[in-house]
């Protein structure tokens, strides 16, 4: 098995320490200003073409200063040392030199090196350092983390945001302690949202993290509900005729909010440009990379062009950073006063020739000069602090080092991601951990910039926090640029009052004008731009946000009206009875055999049946209800009909045609003609009645009573047959009207004309009396109505037909006897003579 320090031996950087087990980084101590045009392929020398980054400096501290206290501590590590391989990447060729250097196998390291050794399979594969931190752009994270993919070394950058490297089928070996740029969207998302910005500019710098980031605030503004008044991107370099049109662009725009989603370089040439046109009084919302960044803040006159709002890591301080680095510094210089310029220094091991011109100049005195960390270096430091502690404790479990001795094994790269991947462990009041993607589960603290002091400052004015996602603002602690001190206001068009949809005018939905939804819908707000109509049991009054359920309504048993009408219908049911047992015991007497002897049981039982027909209305309606109810009153009032007509009809034969037609008499008497006619009569209603069966009358909801109520009835899809039902007893009824009036010169003791024409009136009357309140009123009490017609047509056939009747024989037997009837016909008789 190879040694541990065989994993140390290879290529050299300026920067390098000896341990155990190595670690590359990947840092921009160095920083270019321009892109050089180069005839052939070759590294950028950083100390010579580029200028000196502080922030690149403190970040190299913070590894540092992490890999330090690990040595030193007792617990995490405890008999291992790790040491670190860091390169300057200042341009891309850089970071690819650095990337390869690290991927090898053997070789001086140094620029001029002319050979790598790269193994071709991963599982038994030693390369230089074990893992990599950084790089800090997302541009050059791409192209490290598909070359240490390949061979599932860990990559932990602090600084690298692109949500593309969240896709793990590509980068498999890409972790990071910076939170993905698609949290920094949603949060931004949110910050819009909760201020109601609908109409927005946004510019994005001309790299990977601006177009990407404009890219997913397209993508969201839909569904977020924001709309963009315009779009630019920020060319790279000063000067350029489009950077100078696309801050006339923003400074015409009717948009109040600028959302700027750029590196601190593209930041920095945006806003000298904004604050050389004078472009004031809007809020611009700032991304981490440059919302802290001195760079920008430093410009002369940006406190002038409003309200400056920013997305940026959560601080978290480094207690012993400051101390370390002055510490360092310190030595440093001692150092090179000592030497004269010699080549050995602690913070450069093993420095051969050729990097002997990097080394000088990171030990001169005027480099290491104590430079106080702004608060952007505060917090990239952290995130490198925070990825050198995620490879320790990976390497702390995968070399069991929990029982207090650390195995001193031979770690393959792809075995220290596996348990880098599950690392979740506190540091610094912080949980550290990573989800399915390698990205940390850390929110965003937003920051305000302050200018009410002598010298600029921030103050932290909220949080976005993850799992689950939550922003959170303190309003009162924001000072805003308007007169008012108000939130100012950034949309196209007004808010729509309360229930009234959007009418999108033009392309963008953030552009509308309001119309007021109608009643029976209401406006969902998950979707302003259309009204949604209620269901069916529902109901919405106009400009309503909700349906409200419908009242459901019916005839209760218990209602007052209902008992009334009961307590009517069942003394009307006792009346009959006692008629009918009336009629029974004076069965054989000639009031009883003139009102039609037997046709006055099947009379009295249709008026009967007709009557417990109410009985079937009340209450919620079931199936069998609505059956009886339907086609009981109908038919046992054609019943009785019929036998009206048939007892007219014999009467009239009787006086009047059984002299002039004496056959015509004989047949009606010989074959029972009264009751031939009722049958027949009676037997067309059911053969119309038994087409209803086919298609009963069925419980049903009606919904036309009103918007806000449902009521429970009794339909039928045969409509039009059963019109014809209650058409054929008109019918009839106009029949006995008719034969009743031509006998309305009968004896008196056989005159039925009067009763019949008196039932007939009482049943026109209550029928039409039903169908104009039916036209003008839906209701539950529209059953009441049609209940107190029934019961005012049985009750009004009773009392014309029958009450008379029974009031002769009760209170007058003198005219219940043959005699009188006798008197009544001879005087008939001698009327007709004088007549003739």
């Amino acid at each position: 098995m190879a040694s541990v320090r065989d994993q140390n031996q290879g290529f050299s950087s300026p920067l390098r320490l000896d341990g155990d087990y190595t670690i590359g980084g990947l840092f921009r101590i160095h920083r270019s200003t321009h892109t050089l045009q180069k005839y052939r392929p070759e590294v950028d020398i950083c100390e010579s073409s580029c200028i000196w980054s502080s922030h690149g400096y403190h970040l190299v501290q913070a590894m540092r200063l992490a890999v330090e206290e690990i040595n030193n501590s007792s617990s995490l590590l405890p008999n291992i040392t790790l040491g670190y391989e860091i390169y300057d990447i200042c341009s891309p060729t850089a970071n690819m030199y650095g990337t390869l250097s690290l991927l090898s196998q053997g070789g001086d390291g140094c620029i001029g090196s002319q050979h790598f050794t790269v193994a071709a399979s991963y599982m038994h594969y030693l390369p230089k350092a074990m893992a990599v931190i950084g790089p800090d752009s997302s541009e050059d994270a791409l192209v490290t983390a598909s070359l240490l993919s390949i061979l599932s070394i860990p990559e932990v950058s602090y600084e690298a945001s692109s949500s593309l490297l969240s896709l793990k089928r590509t980068y498999p070996s890409f972790l990071r302690t910076i939170p993905s740029d698609r949290t920094q969207v949603e949060a931004l998302a949110k910050m819009l949202q909760m201020f109601k910005w609908s109409w927005v500019a946004v510019v994005g710098s001309n790299n990977t993290y601006g177009r990407q980031g404009l890219q997913m605030l397209q993508d969201v503004a839909t569904t977020a509900g924001f709309c963009f008044a315009f779009q630019g991107v920020i060319p790279t370099y000063k000067g350029n005729p489009e950077l100078e049109s696309t801050v006339q662009a923003l400074k015409n725009s009717t948009a109040n909010v600028v959302i700027v989603f750029a590196n601190r370089q593209s930041a920095l040439l945006f806003f000298m440009e904004v604050v050389l046109q004078n472009v004031t009084g809007k809020v611009w919302l700032g991304t981490e990379d440059w919302s802290l960044a001195s760079e920008t803040w430093q410009i002369a006159g940006i406190r002038a062009i409003g309200t400056i709002i920013g997305i940026s890591i959560k601080q978290e301080q480094l207690p012993g950073m400051r101390a370390f680095e002055t510490a360092f510094a310190d030595l440093e210089n001692t150092t090179a006063h000592l030497s004269h310029g010699g080549n050995s220094a602690p913070f450069c091991q093993h420095c051969r020739e050729k990097c002997s011109q990097a080394c000088s100049q990171l030990r001169s005195p005027n480099i290491l000069q104590r430079q106080e960390p702004s608060p952007y270096d505060t917090q990239g430091g952290f995130n490198v602090y925070t990825a050198v502690y995620v490879l320790a404790h990976g390497l702390h479990h995968l070399l069991a080092c929990q029982r207090g001795v650390c195995r001193k094994d031979t770690v393959y790269p792809w075995q220290l991601l596996e348990e880098v991947k599950r690392v979740n462990f506190r540091l610094h009041h912080r949980q550290i951990y990573f989800d399915a993607a390698g990205d940390p589960l850390t929110g965003y603290d937003i920051v305000l910039w302050n200018w009410t002091g002598p010298v600029w400052s921030y103050i932290v004015i909220g949080s976005f926090d993850r799992n689950p996602d939550h922003l959170s603002i303190n309003k009162e602690r924001i000072l805003w640029h308007t007169e008012d001190k108000q939130v100012p206001a950034s949309m196209c068009s007004e808010d729509c009052s309360i229930g009234e949809q959007k009418v999108q005018e033009g392309i963008h939905q953030c552009c509308f004008r309001c119309v007021a939804c109608s009643p029976g819908t209401f406006l969902n707000k998950s979707n302003v731009y259309t009204c949604q109509k209620c269901s069916a049991d529902q109901w919405a009054p106009a400009r309503s946000e909700t349906c409200f359920n419908r009242t459901v309504m019916f005839l209760p048993w218990d209602d007052v009206v209902s008992v009334a009408l009961l307590a009517i219908a069942t003394l009307l049911l006792a009346l009959l009875a006692g008629t009918a047992a009336l009629f029974v015991r004076y069965l054989e007497t000639p009031v009883v055999r003139s009102a039609g002897g037997w046709m006055c049981f099947a009379m009295l039982g249709s008026l009967a049946c007709a009557t417990c027909s109410i009985y079937f209305l009340f209450g919620v309606p079931s199936r069998l209800g609505c059956v009886l109810g339907a086609m009981l009153y109908p038919f046992s009032f054609t019943i009785c009909l019929s036998c009206m007509a048939a007892r007219s009809f014999q009467i009239i034969i009787i006086f009047k045609l059984a002299s002039r037609a004496p056959g015509l008499y004989e047949a009606w008497r010989r074959h029972h003609g009264s009751g031939l006619l009722i049958g027949a009569l009676t037997s067309l209603q059911g053969l119309m009645l038994l087409f209803l069966v086919t298609s009963p009358v069925l419980p049903c909801k009606n919904y036309n009573v009103s918007e806000d109520v449902i009521l429970l009835e009794c339909c039928s899809d045969k409509y039009i047959l059963y019109s014809l039902v209650q058409v054929y007893n008109g019918l009839l009824g106009l029949v006995c009207f008719t034969v009743s009036y031509l006998g309305k010169d009968l004896p008196n003791s056989y005159n039925e004309a009067k009763c019949i024409t008196f039932s007939i009136v009482v049943y026109f009357t209550s029928f039409i009396f039903y169908l104009t309140t039916r036209t003008i009123y839906q209701g539950k009490y529209l059953l009441a109505i049609y209940t107190i017609s029934i019961l005012s047509v049985v009750a009004g056939t009773f009392g014309s037909y029958f009450a008379p009747k029974a009031y002769v024989i009760l209170f007058h037997a003198e005219r219940n006897t043959n005699e009188h009837f006798q008197m009544s016909i001879q005087s008939y008789t001698q009327r007709i003579d004088a007549a003739d």
